[in-house]
């Protein structure tokens, strides 16, 4: 009797072993793995910012050269921009609106003003843009991408250094000579540079987040500039008692204001020790280290979101 031939026998696959999660995390933990895009420790984070300094100098000396790199005056706007705006706020605040009666030395006092805001308002400009703006950098490298935006309110503080040119020549004009009270512009510029640092650091996560931060920042700081005294004394409107006290102290220890009146202080010989509100370079220093410390933690915790997507 013929036998039948025998059913084809299905090939199995091999199974392959599974290993448990907690035995695949220790594994990776004692070859020194980590996962991808993990925020680091913030000790190691500030190491690793430390050893990227050269970047960060050499970013922003390269943005500052670019800036104006196709315009035909070239740095010079980096002067001209601030005497420009000065200009302008000196026909509205001090002609037409004649804010500059009981002022004296107004235009020293405007130029100062104007200058000092606008190293705080650009920085926080480019604060907004540093993530947004540099997303090939972000997605392409990785790195503390704090570098970003620390590098570009190191870039505000190189176009400041060269507009001092421009405002120590107005205030020679205007018969204001070096003196000793001068030599407080440095730790107070100092201070404002920390300052502006933590508030870009801050701004550049929440402009990652929500971009249209970046398109309301116009408006805000135009809102704060008006409230910083940097057109007019917020001690003469202290004095005309048409505002609280409360609301006057509170426009005094604007941070704004209170980095335009210490370098005000230093460079014009007439705005005194007592135009000041009180515990000014107390205030000074408690804004910079607070909002410094505050913006790196804040724009640490953050660090490993950037570049995903």
């Amino acid at each position: 009797m013929p036998t039948l031939p025998a059913a084809p026998t299905t090939p199995t696959t091999p199974t392959t072993p599974t290993v448990p999660a907690e035995d695949l995390r220790a594994l990776a933990l004692r070859h020194g793995l980590s996962v991808s895009g993990a925020r680091p420790p913030l000790p190691s984070y500030i190491r690793q910012l430390w050893s990227r300094r050269a970047f960060i100098g050499a970013f922003a000396t390269a943005r500052l050269t670019a800036q104006y790199s196709q315009a035909r005056l070239g740095q010079l706007w980096q002067m001209m921009t601030p005497l420009l705006n000065a200009a302008v706020y000196y026909l509205i605040f001090g002609v037409l609106m004649n804010v500059q009666q009981g002022i004296p030395d107004y235009v020293p006092f405007l130029i100062t003003g104007i200058f000092v805001w606008t190293f705080t308002s650009q920085s926080i400009m480019s604060g907004t843009r540093a993530i947004s703006g540099n997303l090939g950098l972000v997605r392409a490298l990785h790195f503390p991408r704090a570098s970003l935006p620390l590098s570009l309110a190191l870039q505000q503080l190189q176009q400041l250094a060269l507009s001092l040119c421009a405002l120590i020549a107005i205030l020679f004009c205007f018969g204001e000579f070096p003196r000793r009270s001068w030599l407080l512009a440095v730790p107070a510029l100092l201070l404002q540079s920390l300052f502006n640092a933590g508030a870009s650091l801050a701004l550049a996560r929440l402009a990652a987040r929500t971009p249209d931060i970046a398109q309301l920042m116009p408006f805000l700081l135009r809102t704060w500039m008006y409230v910083s005294g940097a057109m007019w004394s917020i001690r003469h409107l202290a004095e005309s008692g048409r505002l609280p006290d409360a609301l006057i102290t509170a426009l005094q220890a604007n941070p704004a204001a209170v980095y335009i009146d210490l370098m005000r202080f230093a460079l014009v010989g007439s705005f005194t020790a007592d135009q000041l509100p009180a515990h000014v370079w107390a205030l000074a220093a408690g804004w910079a280290l607070v909002t410094f410390a505050g913006g790196f933690i804040y724009f640490w915790k953050a660090e490993e979101t950037y570049g995903r997507g």
